[in-house]
């Protein structure tokens, strides 16, 4: 068996819970959704890309209202299928989050629970943002 090293953790660092997944943060100026990102997956189309938003907005409601009533294995089907959209539109706190769910569905069921309730949030903050990108088009 390796020896693992361990380091002390600097006190003004939150220490995680034992079961609680780590989900990577973004960097201090991304942004709730890359609008970059999204115009060059939609090659500049402002039809296809409000399409698209439209779509994630609805599958994101969708499945997170079903995420919050399912047994894990579920969870893990579903956020992986968020995950991949949510990539799609440029949501990386989402993607990351939902990444975050599908991994947590393996632990403990508390586990699973808060990373769902941190991907609601994140989900949450795109659906904000999606609407208000759809209102000023």
């Amino acid at each position: 068996m390796p020896y693992l090293a361990t380091a002390a953790v600097p006190a003004h660092l939150p220490m995680l819970a034992p079961d609680e997944p780590v989900i990577p943060m973004p960097a201090a100026d991304e942004p709730v959704i890359d609008r970059a990102h999204l115009a060059q997956m939609t090659f500049g189309d402002r039809s296809l890309e409000r399409e698209l938003l439209e779509l994630f907005d609805r599958q994101a409601a969708m499945l997170i209202a079903r995420m919050r009533q399912s047994d894990p294995g579920v969870v893990a089907t579903l956020a992986h299928t968020l995950n991949g959209s949510a990539r799609g539109i440029g949501a990386g706190e989402v993607a990351r989050a939902a990444e975050a769910a599908e991994l947590a569905a393996c632990e403990p069921a508390g586990a699973c629970a808060a990373a769902v309730e941190r991907l609601a949030a994140a989900i949450e903050d795109a659906r904000a943002l999606i609407g208000d990108m759809l209102r000023a088009a």
